[in-house]
Formats: C-alpha cells, structure tokens, sequence
C-alpha cells in the first residue's frame, strides 16, 4: 500500500509540473488586436449599425490637432449603453482609443465625459437607437491626457484644500459620535456626490475660473461637512469662503444641477451656503 501510494503522489506531481510548464509557455497578448473580419449577427437579428463619432488627440504626436474620429458597430453585437460600445470598439476595431473606466454600475464615476452634448456617466447613458451619429467628448474645458481622459489634478487639489472629513477634537468618552434621526437627514443628497467633476466642468464660472473658483462639485462637499452635527471647525470651513473667488462666482446658472448623472443638486447647496454665512454676519 505504501508503494502504491508514493507511485500516486509521484504521478499527481508529474502531471502538476507538466500542467505548469504548459501554463508558463501559453502565449502572451500583450494588447488587444483589431479583428479583420466583420462579425456575423446572430441569427434572427438585423444588423443595426449605429456611427460613433469620438474625439481623439494623442500627446505622442504634438503636431496632429485634435479631430473627430468615426467608428461604426452593430449594435445588434453591443450592450445597451455608450460604455459598452467604447469597450467594444477599443476591443474589435482600435485597440488605441484612451478612456477611463471602472465599476459599470454609475459609482466610481470613472467613464465621466461629454456625450451628445451632455456631461454624464458613459456607463448610465444609452445608445440611442437613431441613425444620427452620436459624437463624444472628454469633459469641456480641461486640460486632456489622452483622447478622451481629463486631467482631474486641479480638481482633486480643490477638493482636498477643503479637508473632506470629520474634524472634532472632543471625541466621545466612549462609543461613536451620535447623531439624530433628522441631523443626519441633512447629509441627503449630499454624501451621494462620486466626484465624476460632470457637473463643475458644466459650469461656465468654473471655466473660466477653476484656478480660483472651487466649482459645484467641490463647493456642494465643503457645505456637506459644514452642515454634519458632528463636525466642530464649521466655523472654520466658511471662513475659508469668505473671499470673492472661492465661492461667490456662483450665479446660479443651474447647469450643474441638470447635468448631474446621480441626480443631485449642487446649487441648493451652495444656495444653502451662502444663505448660512449671510445669517453669520
């Protein structure tokens, strides 16, 4: 019995070391590669070609402009929304096209841009069903990395300088802060916010502004915190406000509020803001 079940455990090893060199030899695609053929529909559907037309700028080739680029796909081979075709056509036509990316579910806000004219969440938006092409744009008004990826790092940076957290020195004796029922229902509508910057890049102000000027997204988390009971530094938060730039370029334009993907509404908060710090004086 013993011999028997060394020769086992000398098989079972034999077949592990083969199972890994074959493993370890499998060839690697280091990219995606555009497909030659055109893929046959399933059967009993209609091809239903739709047109994409996609901004596209590559910083390797400084001296090409930034042009619109046009890709047709079946939409009868593609899921329902605009994530899904970019996904499908960096995957089967152009490995190159550049885009953010992450969750699929409208949470991480990663697939922010500017599609058909609106700044959304490429993953929540549909294809429409038209034959009108459908034009995509990074979000407006930012400096762009790569085709259709912004540079957020001054849009991270305003949101830092307002210390997005809880700031308390006295912490309870014991256990955790407590709030009230209706204290806490003053965050609502607020700490859904996913800083997909759609609707700050929305906002003429911050256009022309965002060097001074915090912009919606950022102003609506300063006045999340301001309004949280356990907060102490209130005070604080909207002495950093009182200046010309940081929070008064608002004209109450809306834009951000009808352009939000996760339906929120940043300017009743800033108009909340404002209205609080007039009280102060």
């Amino acid at each position: 019995m013993l011999k028997t079940a060394l020769r086992s455990v000398a098989s079972t090893s034999r077949q592990s070391n083969l199972a890994l060199r074959s493993f370890t030899s499998s060839p690697i695609t280091a990219f995606a590669q555009p497909s030659n053929e055109t893929p046959t529909p399933p059967p009993g559907k209609v091809p239903q070609m739709k047109e994409f037309k996609i901004y596209r700028w590559n910083p390797d080739q400084p001296a090409e402009k930034p042009k619109l680029q046009s890709y047709s796909i079946d939409l009868s081979q593609c899921g329902p929304m605009m994530l899904d075709a970019l996904i499908k056509i960096k995957n089967e036509v152009d490995p190159t096209l550049t885009f953010r990316r992450s969750c699929r579910e409208g949470i991480c806000g990663s697939c922010a841009m500017n599609i058909d004219g609106v700044n959304t969440l490429a993953c929540l938006s549909r294809i429409p069903k038209d034959t009108k092409p459908s034009k995509i744009y990074p979000l407006p008004h930012m400096y762009i990395v790569k085709d259709l990826v912004p540079d957020l790092t001054n849009f991270y940076k305003q949101y830092k300088s307002i210390e997005p957290y809880l700031k308390n020195d006295n912490p309870p004796a014991k256990g955790e802060f407590l709030q009230s029922q209706e204290d806490r229902k003053k965050l609502d509508g607020m700490y859904e916010c996913i800083l997909c910057a759609c609707c700050s890049t929305s906002c003429p102000s911050y256009w022309w502004n965002q060097d001074q000027y915090l912009g919606p997204a950022v102003l609506m988390q300063a006045y999340r915190w301001m309004a949280d009971s356990r907060d102490a530094y209130g005070a604080q938060r909207k002495e950093k406000m009182q200046n010309s730039m940081s929070l008064y370029r608002c004209h109450t334009i809306f834009n951000c509020s009808k352009t939000c993907p996760k339906g929120l509404n940043p300017a009743m908060a800033i108009a909340k803001m404002k209205l609080e710090m007039a009280q102060d004086k």
